[in-house]
């Protein structure tokens, strides 16, 4: 068994919100900087840099996890990670046709850059990506696993698009087994306050947004990685989310 640290919510320059530095190589030249080893990519409502991504981590020796911070039409955020790329790919394309038809404006919301694995622009996304989605939290939810993806309520300790901001609880036919924070000092408090958190496991992401967002090397699984290969520990490290 050996430590793998981790990040699992990082927003590209994809993400309006997102800085224009966040681009793959720099998140993966940065995470590898902060002894990372598992490391997400989690735009909002869209997968598009991903597989730059995957091709940056693969340089700098991390795993690269495809994802999506995706927003149910309540805005409660939900953190998807996919074990194939292939089918965060196909998941982004089924997303798109729920979200609202607004065209992003830069000049106020900021870019959504497209990159190749060079990191050079290769188009823009034209939709906005940081309104709700048409799809109530069940169903979002149930999208998602249907392509694969674990699913969990992002930043549940945030009054912005936190699920037990939003709801109040977190309802249990949900079906979590994770959950995640945004400061790893709250969860005390959030599972003595809330009894739904109850066995349920528990995250420390940062939602980095800008480089120095990124998390240090303390939040960690163990995982037993022999024989090594970043395939084997994705494998193993979904196995762990699981709960196999």
């Amino acid at each position: 068994m050996n430590k793998y640290y981790y990040d699992l919510h990082i927003h590209s320059c994809l993400s309006p919100c997102g800085d224009d530095d966040m681009t793959p190589n720099n998140i993966a030249g940065m995470a590898a900087l902060n002894g990372l080893n598992i490391v997400a990519l989690t735009d909002h409502n869209s997968c598009k840099n991903c597989p730059a991504f995957f091709e940056a981590c693969k340089r700098y020796g991390l795993v690269a996890i495809a994802g999506m911070e995706l927003s149910s039409a309540e805005d409660i955020h939900f953190v998807c990670l996919f074990p194939e790329l292939d089918s965060a790919m196909a998941f982004d394309a089924e997303i798109k046709k729920h979200l609202p038809d607004i065209k992003n404006r830069p000049e106020i919301f900021g870019n959504q850059l497209v990159l190749n694995g060079e990191d050079e622009q290769m188009g823009i996304e034209d939709k906005l990506l940081i309104t709700a989605t048409d799809l109530w939290a069940s169903d979002a939810i149930a999208l998602a696993r249907s392509y694969g993806a674990h699913v969990r309520p992002a930043h549940i300790d945030r009054t912005s698009n936190g699920i037990v901001a939003i709801l109040g609880d977190i309802p249990a036919e949900y079906g979590f087994n994770f959950v995640e924070f945004n400061d790893g000092k709250n969860a005390d408090e959030y599972f003595h306050r809330y009894p739904s958190l109850s066995g349920l496991s528990h995250l420390v992401c940062s939602d980095a947004h800008h480089l120095w967002d990124i998390n240090l090397a303390e939040n960690y699984f163990e995982i037993d990685d022999e024989p090594y290969s970043s395939a084997n520990v994705r494998r193993k490290f979904f196995e762990m989310l699981a709960g196999r």
